[in-house]
């Protein structure tokens, strides 16, 4: 989660489809809401930490259970936003102006909005610390915090990102960065990355890289352009299927693909992108660039890293069926920050939603949870300026798919619900 705003990664469609049929009609009962900047209680029967995605809909979710008054979110940040987006801004496509909204506006009616940062969580004592030593309690705890990013784990950012050539569409502050780079491109190595820790959206990393292609394709530079995918996995995709299909589009269109290559330090003041070579540790190759699209480490909010209710990388620790804590049974984990086993997703949000819903309801009926998550997430990989391939996968890297055709085929119309249907059913209906 980060002071600038909160993201929300990867696009969904298998609960996007439901969500189309059943969560329009549940809009109305949802307006602006007007918080106060602090705890108004020091009490609710469910507080859910974070004002993203899952943040957001489990707190809507909630409202239904035990009423508004009762449910609190705490989230510092002002503005929210729709980070699936973030690959078409990069890519000139869409505006970042359309990816956010103000938080104020996605809150549920009448829920608590505190405005605060929290520092410290007591699962013990059933309470958390929020910034100024202020203490909250709560019956019900639900943690949504996202996942962080950490350009400064790699040298030489984030201030070489005030040079021109560099950009990266994971944060509000570079996305358009990465659109300017691929405009003002004229030769050289165009290099996209990947770095060696979990990443929200993995398809994104390589989805502006086709996009550049395309546009450099279009304005007659592609034969100037030498593409590199600097990946610090040994594979393209985990999912087999979409991979095949990925790897006939890297060799149409002649990009080099280099596996355990991991971005340790940006020069840019020279251009020059350094890589360690993972299959032969402390060896490096330096490469320069005429563009650079970095993708950071990314990590778990510094508050869970030692935490209580993490494990022992700092991702909250919870039943991978079910959501609910493994030590605590009044903890649940929702998102990208959690150690759920299944890429890091809205997709997955939206699935995950639905599981903790019945979860959390059963647990208040001293029950055993019974519903089990099968780990559902989807990735809409973008090929083109009218092209997407659709994945949708479960744990076990098995395609789960929507639709009764073949998603691993580039289709125009997966493009368009990728970028103007899935938008619409984020803000009207997931959210909701």
């Amino acid at each position: 989660m980060s002071a600038i705003g909160v993201v929300s990664s990867c696009s969904c469609l298998r609960p996007g489809v439901w969500l189309l049929k059943s969560g329009m009609q549940k809009m109305s009962s949802f307006g602006l809401h007007t918080a106060a900047r602090c705890a108004a209680k020091d009490y609710y029967e469910v507080l859910v930490l974070g004002g993203g995605a899952g943040g957001i809909a489990m707190s809507a979710r909630m409202k239904r259970k035990v009423g508004a008054g009762n449910v609190a979110v705490v989230e510092p940040s002002k503005t929210h936003y729709y980070q699936p987006l973030w690959t078409l801004v990069g890519g000139g496509a869409k505006q970042l102006a359309a990816s956010a909204r103000p938080m104020g506006s996605v809150m549920p009616k009448g829920v608590e909005w505190i405005k605060s940062r929290v520092t410290a969580l007591d699962p013990d004592k059933n309470c958390v610390w929020l910034e100024n030593d202020i203490k909250v309690s709560y019956k019900y705890l639900i943690i949504a915090l996202g996942i962080s990013l950490h350009y400064e784990k790699i040298k030489g950012l984030p201030e070489g990102f005030d040079h021109p050539k560099i950009g990266s569409n994971y944060s509000v502050h570079t996305v358009e960065k990465t659109w300017k780079a691929i405009q003002d491109f004229k030769e050289g190595n165009a290099i996209f990355t990947f770095p060696n820790t979990p990443v929200k959206c993995a398809g994104a990393p390589q989805k502006i890289m086709y996009l550049s292609d395309a546009y450099w394709r279009k304005t007659g530079k592609r034969s100037n352009a030498n593409i590199m995918f600097n990946t610090s996995l040994g594979a393209i995709f985990a999912v087999k299927k979409y991979a095949d299909a990925l790897l006939e589009v890297i060799k149409e269109r002649n990009i080099a693909v280099n596996y355990k290559r991991n971005l340790v330090e940006v020069r840019a003041d020279r251009q020059e992108a350094v890589f360690e070579n993972l299959d032969k540790p402390g060896e490096t190759e330096v490469h320069q660039y005429g563009m650079l699209h970095v993708t950071p480490p990314m990590g778990p909010p510094a508050v869970l890293i030692n935490s209580p209710v993490s494990d022992a990388t700092g991702w909250v620790d919870v039943d991978k069926e079910t959501l609910q804590h493994k030590k605590y049974p009044n903890v649940f984990g929702i998102g990208d920050c959690t150690n759920l086993p299944t890429s890091k997703t809205a997709a997955a949000v939206a699935a995950q939603s639905g599981v903790l819903d019945i979860t959390i309801s059963l647990v208040m009926k001293n029950q055993l949870p019974a519903k089990k998550y099968d780990g559902y997430t989807s990735c809409p990989l973008v090929t083109g300026y009218n092209k997407v391939i659709l994945a949708e996968f479960d744990y076990n890297a098995q395609p789960l798919e929507t639709f009764p055709i073949d998603q691993s085929k580039e289709r125009i119309t997966m493009y368009h619900m990728k970028a103007d249907m899935m938008p619409l059913l984020y803000w009207n209906a997931l959210l909701k």
